[in-house]
């Protein structure tokens, strides 16, 4: 199977159903059946061949999903880059990979052109409804003018997408995965009842992003209804149920936090929410009250993994949250491998530890990642004996649930999203009244976690946290900056091998807390 094998099916069970709503725009499959395999043409008209790497920088939209499938089609390989990352972690991302050419919309269209002067080679496609900037082919006249070509029929161990995530080395990592990976997660997905042929699925988390996109995999395998907003808010998620009879949606646990506490929540008809999906950071016990109180109707479900298990390893669904499970504190577990995914418990020496017993958290399976792009040395840190190292430190019970405890790797999640405290702590290492610094996570009601620095200034320097911040903010992107900075002279604590005892650092923010995640 690969990532065609499902539209292909929709066209032939489904063809006069809807397959997309985006604003006014709506198209049926039939309709994609058309565009897709032009633009895939297009592409090829831009001198993409198979296994070249097309990029994404865009907002949500009906073209993107397009772009999707047309660089399937095409034998293409796809990068969605993160639309919160700076021009400067985009342009390492595109060198790294070497992309061919780069789809942007109105919103990044600037970043576009710029990145095209400084990475020769590099085409520019407009996928946006204006007329496109000089020297970049515009998304729709690229249809028009391309004839269809037939479908690659990628293998499904062929590489479909590059997702580039956080590095623990400064840099981000290119993970790639297969169209069997991708495959397996969407398959695994559908066996767990998630995101079926009567879907009406709404994304409103980012398109770039994979826990988004185990949804849309999945969705092109059962052929159910794409609804698409430009990007998160309230009100647009608040609209578009209304409107559109949204069944499904995942979102991160910031998201929920945001819609469920808005005062016009009551005043939108939710009804026909069934079922909302949340992962890619653990949700508080006082958020998932109030979202199950503010919305009755719907049923919640936590998927937890990560990029490089395509992305879900483990399903907790709704009748844990509520009745018996709930009363045992499932409601709390991340939930139990879901079918095709392996998940175990192992200590340091990789040997797998008695139930309850806290180690870290590894996955095995078909949603196993191919490797880290270029990275082989990384690879093999990751992948040991086919099985994923998370990095994740946690503990399954007697019945199988996993339960997520703290993080063996300095990562924090925040707002959904990871960042590496190494990337952070070399940012602010780069100012020069900083001696010594440190990064870690704090909770925080907003974001789940927070991005909290430890500074120690160098003798006579004057700096305050509010420069440390805007000092960050020339470097990286805004949301892997310090939210909160404590400026000391005292070194920081340290073990007997020199390194940084960040675990002293974080114990004041979470003596109270029952685990190291928020």
């Amino acid at each position: 199977m690969n990532i065609t094998h499902g539209f292909k099916r929709a066209l032939q069970i489904n063809a006069g159903g809807l397959a997309i709503v985006y604003g006014d725009r709506r198209r049926t499959w039939r309709e994609l059946g058309e565009r897709v395999p032009r633009l895939a043409g297009g592409l090829a008209s831009l001198g993409v061949a198979a296994g070249d790497r097309v990029a994404i920088l865009s907002l949500n939209s009906d073209r993107y999903l397009e772009s999707y499938l047309a660089t399937a089609w095409a034998g293409a390989v796809v990068v969605p880059l993160n639309i919160r990352w700076s021009p400067l972690e985009n342009e390492d991302a595109l060198k790294d990979c070497r992309a061919k050419v780069l789809i942007v919309d109105k919103m990044f269209a600037p970043v576009g052109d710029a990145l095209a002067k400084t990475i020769p080679g590099l085409r520019l496609v407009y996928a946006d409804d204006e007329a496109a900037p000089a020297g970049t082919s515009h998304y729709e006249e690229l249809i028009a003018a391309s004839s269809p070509i037939a479908d690659a029929m990628a293998r499904r161990e062929d590489l479909a997408g590059i997702f580039y995530t956080g590095g623990t080395t400064g840099r981000s990592k290119g993970v790639m995965l297969s169209h069997d990976n991708l495959m397996a997660n969407a398959l695994n997905a559908l066996a767990e009842g998630l995101f079926p042929s009567s879907a009406i699925y709404l994304h409103a988390a980012p398109m770039f992003h994979l826990a988004n996109g185990a949804a849309m995999f999945a969705l092109l395998l059962s052929g159910g209804s794409n609804v698409i907003i430009k990007a998160f808010s309230p009100e647009a998620v608040m609209a578009a149920v209304e409107r559109d009879k949204v069944t499904e949606v995942l979102l991160v646990p910031t998201m929920i936090q945001m819609l469920v506490d808005h005062p016009a929540l009551k005043s939108h008809d939710m009804s026909s929410l069934g079922r909302i999906v949340y992962g890619a950071s653990p949700i508080s016990e006082a958020v998932l009250d109030r979202a199950i109180a503010a919305l009755p109707h719907t049923r919640f479900s936590q998927a937890y993994g990560m990029t490089e298990l395509s992305p879900i390893a483990t399903i907790l669904h709704w009748n844990e949250h509520i009745g018996e499970g709930r009363a045992k504190g499932r409601h709390r577990a991340g939930g139990r491998a879901t079918l095709g995914c392996e998940v175990r418990i192992v200590d340091a020496n990789d040997q797998p530890v008695p139930s309850g017993t806290v180690g870290e958290i590894v996955a095995r399976g078909d949603n196993v990642m191919m490797g880290y792009w270029e990275r082989p040395e990384e690879t093999e840190r990751a992948l040991i004996g086919g099985w994923m190292h998370t990095g994740d430190g946690g503990f399954m019970d007697a019945d199988g649930f996993v339960y997520v405890v703290d993080r063996v790797k300095d990562m924090i999640i925040s707002g959904g999203e990871n960042v590496y405290s190494t990337e952070v702590e070399n940012a602010v290492a780069q100012h020069p009244a900083v001696a010594q610094c440190a990064v870690v996570g704090i909770p925080s009601e907003e974001w789940g976690e927070q991005v909290h620095a430890v500074v120690v200034r160098k003798p006579g320097a004057v700096v305050s946290p509010q420069e440390v911040i805007a000092f960050c903010k020339e470097r990286i992107a805004g949301y892997k900056c310090p939210r909160s900075v404590d400026i000391s002279d005292t070194p920081l604590p340290m073990s007997g091998a020199g390194k940084i005892l960040k675990r002293e650092l974080r114990k004041p923010f979470w003596e109270a807390k029952e685990r190291r995640v928020n």
